[in-house]
């Protein structure tokens, strides 16, 4: 076997050390770090766990001071971890290239982070392992939003007669001109949802039923425009754009999905809004949903002021 191929297949510490840069750097490690997750693309990795190797190896500068033999200042082999499982909380993912992007990322935003080297692999898709490697260096890293800055939206959402009142442009009229992201939420509409039996395939189609009328609200107001994912809500909220939420990916991604059916579609947009730390959820012609972890208010219909 050659030098580079036995390389591309050595431990992310052997890997590092080949390619340093010049200038003596530390590593600290993880090796061999298992966890069950439910990930992956296929349908049949939705709705099952499976095992998931993590090898990770962080470059450092060395300190210039005497440790101290003091915690605080070094990085923690427990931040390594805590990404991992950061990231792994934060909502169900497709790649694990997705994935290795974030945990590197994350670790890179600590201080005596220089380059990271992020290994992960399936362990229960065959006879072996399957896997990606990447290796991100400090200017790979993102600005990262502080959390005095991140936007709480204001979330509305609309019965099937708010969406066909003659008042729906002046409500979003109204509410366009204040200072908080404004993402809205509907139900389905009032025509039948085809019936499965099957809770799972139910829950799809009722989900998409959902979908199917944001794109009714959308077409009375241009202003209003259908996002799934929150990459696209994020870009929206920090660039003042109006959002009609199709919730099906991101319901169906949630590590802590919605206990409520999408049939109870103001208790799942509860759920949405305490999930994106809404400031607050109008209700404009239902019912309040039971224990919000949100602030409430409902507005009837025939009402034209907010």
């Amino acid at each position: 076997m050659s030098s580079e191929i036995r390389l591309a297949f050595a431990h992310p510490s052997e890997r590092s050390e080949a390619t340093s840069p010049r200038g003596p750097l530390d590593r600290i490690s993880l090796r061999d770090h298992i966890v069950e997750v439910e990930i992956g693309a296929f349908q049949a990795e939705r709705g099952t766990t499976q095992r998931i190797c993590f090898n990770i190896v962080v470059e450092v500068r060395p300190l210039t001071d005497p440790i101290d033999d003091d915690v605080d200042r070094i990085l923690s082999y427990d931040r390594v971890t805590e990404s991992i499982a950061y990231e792994l909380a934060a909502e169900r993912l497709n790649l694990l290239e997705t994935l290795a992007e974030r945990v590197a990322e994350r670790i890179l935003l600590e201080p005596q982070a220089v380059r990271v080297f992020v290994r992960i692999e399936k362990l229960d898709r065959g006879p072996g392992a399957l896997g990606v490697e990447i290796v991100r260096g400090k200017d790979s890293v993102h600005h990262e939003v502080a959390e005095e800055e991140r936007p709480h939206p204001r979330l509305v959402f609309l019965s099937n007669d708010a969406i066909a009142s003659e008042n729906l442009k002046g409500w979003i009229d109204q509410l366009e001109n204040r200072q908080r992201p404004l993402i809205l939420c509907v139900g389905a509409s009032d025509l039948a949802a085809p019936q499965t039996g099957h809770a799972m395939t139910q829950r799809r189609i009722d989900l998409l039923a959902i979908e199917q009328n944001a794109w009714v609200l959308a077409a009375r107001d241009h202003r209003c425009v259908v996002v799934s994912t929150r990459t696209e809500l994020d870009w929206a909220m920090k660039n003042g754009q109006i959002c009609v939420w199709a919730p099906s990916k991101i319901v169906l991604d949630a590590v802590d999905g919605p206990s409520a059916a999408p049939s109870d579609a103001v208790a799942l947009a509860a759920w949405f809004a305490a999930t994106f730390e809404a400031s607050e959820m109008m209700v404009i012609g239902g019912a309040l949903p039971t224990e919000p972890k949100t602030p409430l208010r409902a507005v009837a219909v025939d009402q034209a002021q907010l």
